[in-house]
Order: structure tokens, then C-alpha cells, then sequence
């Protein structure tokens, strides 16, 4: 094996364990959110604190990079992963679960944007849809078998197993990152914007609790409040970031249209379905009687939407244009997301199966084209941070994506269990489709543009 695609299969090998993590443990929340005798809201701090890790870590990897060296700081990363495991294994409060999983979250930041960059540093331009397509291909094999094989593991042991079974795979890329990877070191003499990390993380901190003090404790007051500091950190990022020489997030390349438009698209989509997703494993556990193996079978009719949609997306990408796809993929995404709108009972299984399955054709076309599409355009030190930003946008979509469902479920005042679901589910399913309306505002001359 060349030395590439050796690097290649340590970041994939990372990446594949980062999707488990979010898609395996949204299984077992039920199970943890009745372990600990808490709502619905709380435990999606679990994940929220995962993706906050990440963004915190993520912005200053590169750095990292620098002064450890590629093959320290992917081994370390990993280690500090797996250490991680144990002690959200043995949690006995869900506070500690939630910390752990934060630690956990910075480990994984450490690997993703630095692997990326390096793998896309390693592959000339004309290979990169290659291997963006193996990567969305491990972003759909997660979703696609990690539910199931976690419904298993919650229903046959407890939800301690799914986090546990991490660890074999986060050993193993430690060990390969160990043995493969090159021990160089990129030249910084810079040092990061810590002012820019802070102002950036505290925004996105306010704004994740903004939701949950309005959620979770209905305080209207912190809830403005937080959402307004929020605001204002990125205003304040906003001016900080063209006064520094540089900032630790360049958003001067969202002026590119393809980055910008994958950016929009990706909270459209995979961002909503995440929150979809975790709401209903709630229903259809709670509701309709589901176990957590049952439930965790529907991902697999998604990911074999999403099969049929990558492997003819590399394709028509070329046929059919960037912006045609993303419409047939958000169109089909939203209907997919509005037939469980009328699934009430067992009886509607069928409606159930096609509503995965179009959610699958829709969320595998658009994630995938957004990922080919969104660094297209860039090399040398724009591509490094290009990946930085992109990997965070992404994560923060799975993020935002939960926490707007959650907010929208809480608001509605609807009694009827079932129908409170249903109904979230419809207004989401509009919320989808308002993305086509930027998507078409796009104008093809700037998708070559920086």
C-alpha cells in the first residue's frame, strides 16, 4: 500500500469512528435518558457536548500539527479518544457522561480537520472526488449499521456497551497512525488566535444554551440573553477577524459560492435529518413500541437510499450540474421527512420504510455533492483552513439541526403525544425546503470563483 492511501485509511479509520459516535449513542439516549431519569432535551447535551469538543479543538489543530508533528498528534488524538471511553463508560451521573463526552470531542477534533487536510494535501485535484466519495461512503456505512448494531448491544447489555465498543477501533488508529504516518512537521511561526477561539466557541456555547434554557427550563429571559451574546460574538469575531493577520477561522472564503452554498445545504439536510433522526427514536420507541434494535433497522433503509444516490451522484455531477442536484436531493429529503407526518401506528409501517428511504435518497445525493463541491476550489494554505471550516460547519449542523428540532417540539402546544411529534415533523419538513431558495440564488459563473 502506498503511503497515501496509507494516511488515507487512518483518516477514514477516525472519521468512521467519529460517525458511530454520533449515530450509535442517539440509540441508546432513551435507555440513558431513563437510566438517569432525565428529558429528552438533557441527553442531547450527550452529543452537543461532543460537537462543542470538536469545534473548540478544531480551529487550532493545525497549530497543533505544527508543533507535534502529523504523527504524534493523530496517535495522541487517539489515545486521548479511547481514555475518553472508559470513564463515559463507567459515568454514574448523566454530568459526568456529558464532560466525558466533551473530553471526547476534543480528542476527535484533533484528527479530522488535521487528517483531512493532509489526505486532500496528498491527492492532486482531479483524485479528490474519489476520495471525497469513500468518505461520505464511511459517513453513510456508520449511520447505516452503527444504530442497528447499537439497538443490539443496548437491548442484549446496557447502553455502556456502545461506548465501550468504540475502543478496539480507536486503539487501532492509534496504532496505525503510529506505524503509517510520517513524523513530519509543518512550519508555523505563528501562533493561533486564542482571542478569535474564544469569541467563536463562547458564540456557539450561548447559542446552544440559548435553546436549551428555553427548552428545558423555560427562563424566556436567559434564553434572550444568551441567544444575544451569541449575536454579539460573532459581530465582534466578525470585525476582530479583518484586523487580524491571521484569524483562526477565515470566513473570507464563505465568499467562494461552492463552500457557502455546501454550508447552507448541510444544515438543510444533514443537519435536520440528526434532529429528525433523534426525535423519532423517541417516538417510535415511546409511541409505536419499537425496541432499540427495531429502530436502529430504519437507518439501514436510509443508507440504502443514500447507496443508490452516492453511486450515481459522482455522475450526474458532471451531467446534470451542482445546483440540479442539490434541488432533487432537498425536494426528496423534505417529502421524506413529511410522510411521518401521518405514520400513527404499526399499521403504517410501509409509509414508514418510504419515508427512510427518500430521506436516504435525498440526504446521500445532497451530503455527498456538498462534499465534493466545497473545496473544490482551493489549495495550498486556503485548502488547510477551507477543511478546518468545513469539518466544523459540519458538526455544528448536526448540532444546530438537534437543537432547533428539540425547540420546535417544545414550543409546539399540542397534548397528544403522537400528534406533538407528527406535527414537528411537518413544519420541519417546510424548514428543509427553504434552502432550495438559496440554492437557486446561486449564480453558476461564481462556482469557480474564490
Amino acid at each position: 500500500m502506498s503511503y497515501r492511501y496509507k494516511v488515507a485509511t487512518v483518516f477514514l479509520l477516525g472519521f468512521f469512528i467519529d460517525c458511530i459516535n454520533i449515530f450509535m449513542s442517539a440509540i441508546a439516549l432513551p435507555s440513558i435518558a431513563a437510566f438517569f431519569s432525565v428529558n429528552p432535551s438533557i441527553t442531547a447535551w450527550i452529543s452537543n457536548a461532543y460537537i462543542l469538543g470538536l469545534v473548540l479543538i478544531m480551529p487550532i489543530s493545525l497549530w497543533l500539527s505544527s508543533l507535534m508533528g502529523y504523527r504524534k498528534l493523530l496517535c495522541f488524538s487517539m489515545l486521548l479518544f479511547s481514555f475518553s471511553i472508559c470513564f463515559i463508560g463507567f459515568s454514574t451521573s448523566i454530568y459526568s457522561l456529558i464532560f466525558w463526552r466533551f473530553i471526547q470531542g476534543l480528542a476527535g477534533g484533533l484528527l479530522i480537520p488535521v487528517g483531512q487536510a493532509l489526505v486532500f494535501g496528498l491527492f492532486p485535484n482531479h483524485e479528490r472526488q474519489r476520495i471525497s466519495t469513500l468518505i461520505m461512503a464511511i459517513a453513510l456505512i456508520a449511520p447505516a449499521f452503527s444504530p442497528t448494531l447499537g439497538g443490539i448491544i443496548v437491548d442484549t447489555f446496557s447502553w455502556r456497551w456502545v461506548f465501550f465498543s468504540n475502543l478496539p477501533f480507536s486503539l487501532l488508529t492509534a496504532c496505525l497512525a503510529w506505524y503509517w504516518v510520517r513524523d513530519e512537521q509543518r512550519q508555523s511561526d505563528q501562533h493561533p488566535d486564542f482571542k478569535g477561539v474564544i469569541l467563536i466557541n463562547t458564540g456557539l456555547l450561548c447559542l446552544l444554551l440559548s435553546f436549551s434554557f428555553y427548552t428545558d427550563l423555560h427562563h424566556i429571559f436567559f434564553a434572550i440573553t444568551s441567544f444575544a451574546i451569541s449575536v454579539l460574538m460573532l459581530i465582534v469575531y466578525l470585525r476582530h477577524s479583518t484586523h487580524c493577520h491571521a484569524p483562526i477561522l477565515n470566513l473570507q472564503l464563505l465568499k467562494n459560492c461552492n463552500l457557502r452554498t455546501a454550508f447552507i445545504v448541510y444544515y438543510a439536510v444533514p443537519g435536520i435529518f440528526t434532529g429528525v433522526n433523534l426525535l423519532n427514536i423517541f417516538n417510535l420507541q415511546f409511541n409505536l413500541g419499537f425496541n432499540a434494535k427495531q429502530t436502529g433497522l430504519f437507518m439501514l433503509l436510509y443508507a440504502s437510499g443514500a447507496f443508490i444516490s452516492m453511486t450515481s451522484g459522482g455522475i450526474l455531477y458532471h451531467r446534470l450540474g451542482k445546483n440540479t442536484l442539490f434541488v432533487i436531493g432537498i425536494l426528496l429529503h423534505s417529502v421524506g421527512i413529511s410522510l411521518l407526518f401521518w405514520v400513527s401506528s404499526l399499521s403504517d409501517l410501509s409509509i414508514l420504510i418510504f419515508a427512510y428511504l427518500l430521506m436516504g435518497l435525498g440526504g446521500g445525493l445532497s451530503a455527498n455533492i456538498a462534499q465534493i463541491s466545497s473545496l473544490q476550489d482551493f489549495k495550498g494554505q486556503d485548502l488547510l483552513q477551507g477543511s478546518v471550516l468545513w469539518n466544523i460547519n459540519r458538526q455544528v449542523a448536526f448540532s444546530i439541526g438537534t437543537v432547533v428540532l428539540l425547540s420546535i417540539f417544545s414550543v409546539l402546544p399540542i397534548s397528544n403525544s403522537l400528534m406533538h411529534y407528527q406535527y414537528t415533523f411537518l413544519i420541519v419538513a417546510l424548514l428543509c425546503a427553504i434552502a432550495l431558495i438559496f440554492v437557486w440564488k446561486e449564480k453558476p459563473h461564481e462556482s469557480t470563483n474564490q
